[in-house]
């Protein structure tokens, strides 16, 4: 039997999963995936995702772990917009989350990235992830033509954030990169820093200790 509501560690996980559905709706006011084994809570969101059958561009997912004060079991995906009217609900010091009951279906969130076999193929600096996804996200605002629609705004997003960062000797997409940026993986201070690229088959996760960013090819999904 799944949990009707999790019961967060502390008003710290609160105010970071507020924080964290809040960064999520900023580029994809869409789906949440809440999955809680025991006492951790892995949070998953789609920042990219093709749109069109044969686009270019590759899922991007973000995932967060946030522990939890007891112990539950739920896997379920639900409105981030549902979420984030529960948290903004709940007094500052409150910890206990009602789970919605209205469960969404999405293509990218019964796609399960492996949980282990994850081979460390580099380091990549934190200032270069930074500098990619502020460029893209430059590129993306000087290609819009003004009141676009949704497919106008999709076709110019695709070239920039499919594209590979170069130098790494690995095809990460920049839109991981803006994912990082966009979720707070990266960072604040971020001279000096690395983010930690893994791969197992055709999946990539670029981590740091604030979160992860899973990568899957298009060509994978069709």
């Amino acid at each position: 039997m799944q949990a009707e509501s999790l019961d967060l560690a502390d008003r710290q996980v609160t105010a970071d999963l507020r924080n964290f559905v809040s960064r999520a709706r900023s580029a994809d006011d869409g789906a949440i995936r809440l999955q809680a084994v025991g006492n951790v809570l892995a949070a998953y969101v789609c920042v990219l995702r093709p749109r069109v059958l044969g686009e270019p561009m590759p899922t991007v997912i973000g995932m967060r772990a946030m522990p939890l004060a007891r112990p539950a079991s739920l896997d379920s995906t639900v409105q981030l917009s549902a979420v984030a009217d529960r948290l903004a609900r709940m007094d500052a010091d409150a910890t206990n989350l009602p789970i919605p009951p209205m469960s969404v279906s999405e293509s990218w969130a019964g796609i399960a990235a492996p949980r282990s076999g994850w081979q460390r193929e580099a380091d990549v600096e934190t200032a270069l992830l930074e500098q990619t996804a502020h460029r893209g996200i430059r590129e993306v605002a000087a290609r819009i033509p003004g009141q676009p629609g949704a497919a106008v705004v999709n076709n110019v997003r695709v070239p920039i954030w499919s594209e590979e960062i170069a130098g790494l000797g690995v095809a990460l997409p920049a839109g991981a990169a803006f994912a990082a940026l966009t979720l707070g993986f990266l960072p604040e201070s971020s001279a000096g820093g690395t983010a930690a690229l893994f791969s197992n088959g055709r999946w990539l996760r670029l981590s740091t200790d604030l979160g992860h960013v899973l990568v899957r090819p298009p060509s994978v999904l069709f």
